[in-house]
């Protein structure tokens, strides 16, 4: 091999022949410094401790090697990778995915907080040759005996500093401990504090160490924006900033192949000329959809970040992150779509409350505050409609020959006893029904909810969504009962009661993440939380929205669904309805309802 590193190709690191047909097919050709620095170590099977940036490469650094190594005979887990959040975690996991395109039969499984347990636990059953996962989600299979690391030969820990920051430190070591001692390790981390250090010495043997700084480019002719946005209003977001946004072509880029195809038949539901791309494709459908884009045949292409390699398309004035991405580079690569050649773009982001921590990293990456938007409210989208409407009346009357027109309104007028004024309004009713000029606002904006940028987010410091540690994680989690009240405004609370406590090993942090995450409410709107042994409360902002407390409803945290529903006999909820429309009874109904719990849970014990 070559020993100037930038002479580097990856036909020169060994990779099984498998891998370097995927790479190739990726468009892969010379290897990044992590991958060139990385690779030939861990194929050897040394353990290794990296100091690289998000954006390096080094989630190929790992997994093309590793993935070099996997008998597809053993159908035991051989490869464990670790990462702070359920995110990455599908990130990396797709990753390997892509790598491993050639290896027949290869199957690798992300495991997370959140996700249905039978879905998890079915996959397991039928095989897995590599887990990417959640150190909670992993813990809580290793305690049910679902999961077994007998047969792992490599761990791997992805941002191992944020795990640190996000408290999973513990829960790291517990894993190690279930795992081989003659594991390979490799631990990726941005920077090396002393406690990173701490478990590199006890966990790794005599490891090769890399450190590699990622170089990131700020974009100056590209004008850039975020929107602060729930999960659930990302598509009305972007169904209005087209409304209102004078734009020639767009890529909209989101995180997975499915999405790529749901927002791009939901756009086309609503009028405009959008198709997906992405690696399912193949060359000849992605050269259709390019060339359809050029020749203006198409405005908007939905796609990923790999589908989207070396994508150049003239037209292309505006950049759209409808899923912000994990890592500074990635958006910078995003970004680069528009504003090519000097020529001038709009790169729009949308960010999820609890995201903002990703919003720092790539401000503080490209060294450029991005500056905020308010999503396009109705009273915007009205007066653009409006706007738009009398143009069309303005050019309609210069340019249209409209005496036939005249003649039939003056008849109209005559027979049906109808005045010109009448006409109208019921003519401009049926051209606008589609997009009519009354638009309604949404929920969120209408009570201020969690849309407000600037607030500070549990996501934002890197909590786990959706109960990501596992039950039963030691007393100091039993010894915080009660999550004090931090009440910096004045928003109105009622109390809802959801079904896990104690004996599910739930902490405050728990309920607040999985909260947080799934409705998209900024952390700092939940108030006080109490824990006892069947069942918690929790304060939630008034009015919540139907479909999110039906959504919370089917919530999993630590292996048990929330179940959650309105207090009926505590301070927040007295005098209301609850959201299945039963009257509030007072004390008695309450304690009912949780002797109903006791019996449940007895039942389960005695099964």
């Amino acid at each position: 091999m070559s020993s100037d590193p930038t002479s580097i190709v990856f036909d020169d690191l060994e990779l099984a022949t498998p891998i370097l047909r995927s790479i190739q097919r990726l468009g892969y050709e010379t290897p990044t410094a992590v991958q060139a620095q990385c690779i030939p170590h861990l194929l050897e099977g040394r353990d290794l401790l990296g100091q690289a940036q998000t954006g390096t490469g080094k989630t190929a650094a790992f997994a093309l090697p590793l993935l070099s190594r996997i008998d597809l005979k053993q159908r035991d887990p051989q490869v464990l990778v670790l990462a702070p959040t359920r995110e990455l975690a599908l990130q990396v996991s797709e990753a390997f995915q892509s790598y491993a395109r050639h290896l027949e039969g290869f199957h690798v499984l992300p495991l997370y907080g959140g996700q249905s347990m039978s879905t998890q636990l079915r996959q397991l059953k039928r095989g897995v040759h590599v887990i990417v996962g959640t150190p909670g989600r992993v813990m809580d299979h290793l305690r049910r005996r679902t999961l077994s690391l007998k047969g792992i030969q490599a761990l791997v820990l992805d941002e191992a500093d944020e795990m640190l920051k996000m408290g999973f430190v513990d829960d790291i070591e517990w894993i190690f401990d279930q795992a081989p001692e003659t594991r390979q390790v490799a631990l990726f981390s941005a920077t090396m504090p002393d406690a990173i250090r701490r478990v590199a010495r006890k966990h790794l043997t005599d490891p090769m160490e890399i450190k590699v700084k990622g170089k990131t480019e700020t974009v100056t002719t590209i004008e850039q924006r975020h929107i602060v946005v729930t999960r659930h209003h990302k598509m009305d977001a972007l169904t209005r900033v087209l409304e209102v946004e004078k734009f020639d072509a767009m890529l909209v880029f989101v995180r997975t192949k499915t999405s790529t195809a749901e927002v791009a038949d939901k756009l086309e539901a609503h009028g405009f000329a959008a198709e997906a791309l992405n690696g399912d494709m193949n060359q000849t459908m992605r050269e259709r959809t390019i060339n359809r884009l050029k020749k203006g045949q198409l405005d908007i292409v939905v796609a990923t970040d790999v589908a989207a390699r070396g994508l150049d398309v003239e037209r292309i004035s505006h950049v759209v992150n409808f899923d912000i991405p994990n890592d500074p580079e990635s958006y910078v690569h995003r970004i680069g779509r528009t504003g090519r050649a000097g020529r001038e773009g709009t790169a729009l982001m949308f960010v999820q409350p609890r995201e903002r921590h990703l919003l720092k990293a790539i401000e503080r990456n490209t060294r450029q505050r991005i500056p905020a938007m308010e999503m396009p409210t109705a009273d915007d989208l009205s007066e653009h409609r409006i706007d738009r409407f009398m143009l069309m009346l303005r050019e309609t009357l210069a340019e249209q020959d409209l005496d036939y027109y005249y003649r039939l309104l003056s008849r109209l007028e005559q027979e049906q006893e109808m005045s010109a004024m009448d006409i109208a309004a019921a003519l401009t009713y049926l051209s606008q029904r589609e997009r009519p000029f009354i638009v309604e606002e949404l929920q969120t904006q209408q009570r201020g909810r969690s849309e407000r940028p600037g607030r500070k987010s549990n996501q934002g410091r890197g909590e786990a969504p959706r109960g990501d540690r596992g039950p039963g994680e030691g007393k100091k989690h039993k010894e915080r009962k009660e999550r004090p009240s931090r009440r910096d405004d004045d928003i109105p609370r009622e109390t809802y009661r959801i079904a896990v406590g104690h004996k599910d090993g739930v902490s405050p942090r728990e309920i607040v993440g999985a909260i947080a995450n799934e409705a998209g409410l900024d952390g700092a709107h939940i108030g006080h939380i109490d824990i006892s042994e069947d069942s918690s409360t929790v304060e939630l902002p008034e009015g919540m929205p139907k479909d999110i407390f039906q959504h919370l409803r089917r919530v999993y945290v630590c292996g048990q669904k929330l179940d959650i529903e309105l207090d009926e006999g505590s301070r927040g909820g007295k005098g209301k309805k609850s959201h299945r429309g039963k009257d509030n009874t007072g004390e008695k109904k309450a304690g009912g309802k949780q002797k109903s719990k006791q019996k449940k849970h007895q039942s389960r014990k005695k099964d």
